[in-house]
């Protein structure tokens, strides 16, 4: 990692093979790498949710029988991953937009 590069801190999930196929896990990982390298992600690849909170995107990772998000907040000094999950439909659910905030929430008191 580079001096200048932001750290990449996970509250939850994980990208593993299984259940990601070995392509979207590398497609996973190029993409996380860009952020922290201070890359701005469009779409199709990332796109914002102001649902959650500033600064809050979600990266969209196809792969052969799921299709991932990664949900993520960029700070000034890292890339903070909320949640991995499959999505099934167009809406994020309810649940997984209320545990982000959460999980912001209680990352922001301690930091």
């Amino acid at each position: 990692m580079a001096e200048e590069d932001k750290l990449l801190i996970w509250l939850k999930g994980e990208i593993r093979t299984p259940p990601f196929s070995y392509t979207a896990r590398l497609e996973a990982g190029y993409l996380l790498r860009q952020l922290q390298q201070g890359e701005k992600l469009g779409l199709p690849r990332s796109r914002p949710m102001s649902s959650i909170g500033r600064r809050c995107h979600e990266l969209r990772i196809d792969d052969a029988n799921a299709t991932w998000r990664i949900v993520y907040r960029i700070d000034p000094d890292a890339v903070i991953v909320l949640e991995v999950f499959s999505k099934k439909t167009q809406r994020t659910p309810k649940a997984v937009v209320d545990t982000c905030k959460r999980r912001l929430r209680n990352y922001d008191e301690v930091s």
